[in-house]
Formats: C-alpha cells, sequence, structure tokens
C-alpha cells in the first residue's frame, strides 16, 4: 500500500537495489536519465587515447596503429550497447528471457555476410585474411564449459571485463586479475593439453562447402536459435529486459544507452575491420597470457623455455613489446574506449567497498575463464563471435558448452552474493 504523495521508485530503481555492487553498477544510476558528462574523467581519457596511439605507432607499423584505434571504437560501442553475452547467456538460462539472445544473432548473421566477402576476396591491408579456426577436441569441451562458469561467477566475460574495467568498476579489476592468472596456469600446463589429451582436427565450414554453402548454412542455424528463444519465451513468461539510463534523440549517439540490435550490428562492422585492418578477427584473451609472462620476466622468471612460447607466433609476441601486440591493443583500447564512453555519459564511477564473498568470485571466475578461454581456443570473442562467424565448427560447440557451463554457474552464484533473475510470475 502506497501513501498519498510518496514516490514510487522505478522497476530499474528496484532491480538495481538487488544487484550486487558490480551489476548494478553497469546500469548507472537509478532513473531514467543520463548524468552530466564528466569532462574531468573525458579529458584524463583523450589524453590516455592519444598517448595510447602515439606509443604504438613508436614500435608498430601504421595498421597496428589502425587495429588499437578500432578497440576504442569497441570499448566505445561495448559500453553505450551494454552488450551482454554474460548477462544475455543468464537470461536465457535462468528465466527463458532470449532478447540479448536474438540481438546475439543479429550480430553474428552481419558479421558472417561481412567475413564471407572479406574472406573469400583475400584482402586485407597486413596480409592475407585469417579466419578463427581452431581445433575440435577435449580441450575445447573443458576449456568453454569452464568459461561458460566462470562467466557467471565473475560476472562478466572477456569483453565486458575489460569495458567494466575501464568504466571504473573496480570489482571486475579482480576478474581481469583472475584472468591473468588463469591464463597463466594454461601457460604452465600447455603441454599437457597439446601432447597428452588428444585434439581432434579443425573443422572449416567454408571450406567443406564453399563460402555461399558456409554462409548459408550459418544464417539458418542463426535463423532457428532465434526462432528458439520465441518458443521457450512463450513457455516460461519473462519478465522484460530493463535498459540502462538513456539521454533522447541524437544525445544518445553519445550519451545514452544503445538499442541493442544497434550495439549488434556496430560490433559486427568493427570485427569485420578488424579482420580487413590487422588481417585477423577479434579476440581477447590470448593478451592475458602475454601480460602475466611479461611480469613474471620483469620479476626473473625465465618464460621462454615454456612449451607455449616456443610456437612461433607467441615467441614473437614475447620478444615484442607489448604494444606491438594485436590483441594486447585491441584489449588496451577497449579499457579507454570505454572510460571515454562511461565520462561522456555521466557514468563513471569508482567504487571502493567489494564485499569479500563478491571479491572471491570475482577472482575465481577469472581464473576459470582466463583457463578455459586458452584451452578452447578463444572465449565470447575469439571462439564464439569470430569463430562462428569465419565459419568454423569449434565456435558452435563452444556456444552449446559454454551455455553449459552457465547453467552450472548460474547454481553457483548464490554462494559468492550475486543475485540471479526471477520469473515475471514472481516480480511485484
Amino acid at each position: 500500500m502506497s501513501v498519498a504523495g510518496e514516490r514510487r521508485p522505478n522497476a530499474l530503481a528496484l532491480a538495481l537495489r538487488t544487484l550486487p555492487e558490480t551489476e548494478r553498477a553497469a546500469f548507472g544510476p537509478a532513473d531514467r536519465t543520463a548524468g552530466p558528462p564528466q569532462w574531468a574523467v573525458v579529458a584524463v581519457g583523450l589524453v590516455l587515447a592519444v598517448l595510447f596511439l602515439l606509443g604504438v605507432g613508436s614500435v608498430a607499423p601504421a595498421t597496428m596503429v589502425g587495429t588499437a584505434a578500432l578497440g576504442l571504437a569497441l570499448g566505445f560501442t561495448l559500453f553505450h550497447s551494454r552488450f551482454g553475452f554474460t548477462s544475455g547467456w543468464r537470461q536465457l538460462v535462468a528465466v527463458g528471457q532470449g532478447a540479448a539472445i536474438r540481438a546475439h544473432m543479429v550480430m553474428l548473421g552481419a558479421a558472417s555476410v561481412l567475413f564471407a566477402v572479406i574472406l573469400s576476396s583475400g584482402f586485407a591491408l597486413a596480409g592475407e585474411p585469417r579466419a578463427s579456426v581452431s581445433p575440435v577436441g577435449i580441450g575445447l569441451v573443458v576449456g568453454a564449459f569452464l568459461f561458460g562458469i566462470g562467466m557467471q561467477v565473475g560476472g562478466s566475460c572477456a569483453s565486458g571485463t575489460l569495458f567494466a574495467v575501464g568504466s571504473g568498476q573496480s570489482a571486475i579489476v579482480l576478474t581481469l586479475f583472475g584472468f591473468v592468472a588463469g591464463s597463466m596456469f594454461a601457460v604452465f600446463t600447455h603441454t599437457f593439453w597439446t601432447e597428452t589429451v588428444p585434439r581432434g582436427p579443425s573443422v572449416d565450414l567454408a571450406a567443406l562447402l564453399g563460402y555461399p554453402g558456409a554462409l548459408g548454412v550459418t544464417l539458418l542455424a542463426l535463423a532457428a536459435i532465434t526462432a528458439g528463444t520465441w518458443v521457450v519465451a512463450r513457455r516460461r513468461r519473462p519478465p522484460p529486459v530493463e535498459r540502462p539510463p538513456s539521454a533522447r534523440g541524437i544525445a544518445r549517439v553519445l550519451r545514452g544507452s544503445w538499442p541493442m540490435w544497434a550495439g549488434a550490428l556496430v560490433l559486427a562492422a568493427l570485427n569485420a575491420a578488424v579482420l580487413v585492418v590487422s588481417a585477423a578477427p577479434w579476440g581477447v584473451t590470448s593478451a592475458f597470457a602475454l601480460w602475466g609472462s611479461k611480469v613474471l620476466q620483469f620479476l626473473g622468471v625465465e618464460m621462454a623455455g615454456f612449451a607455449y612460447w616456443q610456437v612461433p607466433a607467441n615467441a614473437t609476441a614475447l620478444a615484442s613489446p607489448v604494444l606491438a601486440d594485436r590483441i594486447s591493443n585491441l584489449d588496451v583500447g577497449i579499457m579507454i574506449g570505454a572510460l571515454l564512453a562511461s565520462a561522456v555519459g555521466g557514468a563513471f564511477v569508482l567504487h571502493r567497498r567489494i564485499p569479500g564473498r563478491l571479491a572471491l568470485g570475482a577472482v575465481l571466475g577469472g581464473i576459470a575463464m582466463g583457463y578455459g578461454a586458452r584451452l578452447a581456443g578463444g572465449c565470447n570473442i575469439g571462439a564464439y563471435f569470430s569463430g562462428i562467424a569465419s565459419f568454423s565448427l569449434h565456435g558452435w560447440i563452444w556456444a552449446v558448452v559454454a551455455l553449459g557451463g552457465t547453467w552450472v554457474g548460474l547454481r553457483l552464484r548464490p554462494l559468492f552474493g550475486l543475485a540471479n533473475p526471477k520469473p515475471a510470475d514472481s516480480l511485484c
């Protein structure tokens, strides 16, 4: 019963009260209006962006500077669209809400069309474009399952961790630390997974069916999944999707929450641009192993002798500056781009208090994702997004297995103080 004149909080405010700090921060203030721009933070972000691009240009060719600039654009887009990989799968499994998954299908479909054109043409600025195709085997299954669990326990995915860190979410820094630690465990156990555990073949659908055939099969599969989400929604009556605060009109481009379909299309175009500029698709997690190994090298540990770093491409990365690494530049660019986007939108907030259980979940979830990504040949970006868009079978298997890991992760979240979505029938 409400008292006359009392202001009732909107649905977003009610929902935010029940969310842990890391997830609540992603939505900004609990009203429907974006805050004023934080000009001091914007200035810091612009300085960092300029220094970043100049630093890359001092150690790498122009195409790498272009790649770093695309990283900035990815961070800006990820923040404004709040594109939910982790939350999208959680909503689907927990309450049958498939809106985010349908946005995934739009993104994957648009990227697949663009990738088919680029890969079949053989044109890229940094050499012949390479698809993201990885082996199908036990490592893929184990790694994707661990990643699915880690996403829900850690509160974010690979790309989400980077844009959350950039926008000031301090607890997600712990997830990033866990990502690096888990990646280092994978470096140390690389021989076991490559020599002891059987590895299957890499299955490239484009090589089997040609690009028109592979694209047709991919689009049909995406359409079937889209239809499936509507069937699930009819049976489970999911609650509506709340969107973060947003400016109105044209200002929404810079200071608001974008529609999910807009974020999907922009991310697809940016991934295709990464492929054209750098000759390989967007990836995230291989940089974490490099960062951890660089730190250990600085502390006097000889890392070059490990089998992981004796792979020719990996050895080149370890021997070169971090800013000469393609994936590192994308990752750093995402964090700076998200910082700028959040500051322009008045949503940059540093959180000082992190509950102990939340901190533990962030670290453990990050470790599971860091380790799992190296076993599976990628994460929600390198395996799921870029893998499916590259017509690699491993991308589809990764998605199915990670969905199973999501189911397990949902049951572990309460142990770390993390809330799960509730069915529509239970909402007031």
